[in-house]
């Protein structure tokens, strides 16, 4: 294997349904999910000692536990499995996604080195191995196997996936919080009924506009009563001209809107900026 550099992008959640809880206390969960161009960059090369070398970089390094990461995870299971023999990584994530965000840096960066390894190590292992792995990792690591819009059903996480770019402006703003997933799914008293999605092959752009007003994320209540600024962000993106909607992606704590165009994006980025000089922002399309 020689230097390799990959990219691991982020998801959005366009629109989270909590169904109902299960005995296990896991959630039966319905989520319609994109790809942004936001991205960590992933370096890989061989390692000429025995232990892997893994490191962080970038402006989101802090709070990663270098033993505990989702990397290190990865490779731990595939020496379990015996997949990987005689062979240690130097591997460096510049973390552009910020932490404990809700978009999902850290299951990418796990679904993007095991696609990554699976072809360079020539591991052969088929779709279904890789998603049986995948699932060992964590929740949102299947999501993450590959870069097409998809929708997540159900307990066993059920996953279609759909060709179309739904070609969405999207202003994402972190108001430097690090939000539980546990803890916000514990306290979630309120679920939704089932209802019939459109098939989203087909959707014109305005319709899925018009869909996704309609929805909204079902953890959003429990995260703004713990977090208030993150309602008040959350209003203050929604109130910026040319903004479809706003809402808060997977348990938060980032908070994301949809534009009607890159331009009106980059102007609510700009008053984001005034008026939270604090907080990290970014401007980016569903690729």
């Amino acid at each position: 294997m020689k230097n390799i550099k990959i990219n691991s992008y982020c998801k959005i959640n366009l629109s989270l349904r909590v169904l109902k809880k299960l005995k296990n206390g896991f959630h039966n969960i319905k989520s319609l999910i994109t790809f942004c161009d936001l991205s960590d960059v992933i370096l890989v090369s061989k390692n000429k000692g025995l232990k892997d070398k893994i490191s962080f970089s970038g402006n989101f390094k802090k709070g990663i536990d270098i033993k505990k990461n989702t990397i290190t995870k990865l490779l731990n299971l595939l020496r379990k499995r015996k997949l990987l023999k005689k062979a240690s990584f130097k591997i460096n994530i510049k973390k552009n996604i910020p932490h404990g965000s809700g978009l999902g840096g850290g299951s990418s960066n796990a679904a993007t080195m095991l696609n990554c390894l699976n072809l360079n190590m020539k591991l052969k292992l088929n779709k279904k191995k890789i998603l049986d792995l995948a699932n060992q990792i964590g929740f949102d690591v299947p999501v993450s196997l590959e870069r097409k819009n998809v929708l997540l059903i159900g307990k066993k996480s059920k996953l279609y996936r759909f060709k179309k770019n739904f070609r969405l402006n999207i202003l994402i703003v972190y108001p430097n919080i690090v939000c539980s997933t546990k803890k916000i799914y514990s306290r979630n008293k309120k679920f939704s009924a089932k209802k019939t999605y459109p098939n989203f092959n087909n959707i014109s752009k305005r319709k899925l506009i018009n869909f996704l007003k309609e929805e909204k994320n079902d953890l959003e209540k429990v995260v703004e009563k713990i977090y208030p600024k993150i309602k008040e962000v959350i209003k203050y993106i929604n109130f910026q001209k040319g903004c479809y909607f706003s809402r808060i992606t997977g348990s938060g704590s980032a908070c994301f809107g949809i534009f009607s165009n890159m331009k009106q994006a980059i102007r609510a980025q700009k008053m984001i900026k005034l008026k939270y000089p604090k907080y990290w922002s970014v401007v980016s399309k569903t690729i």
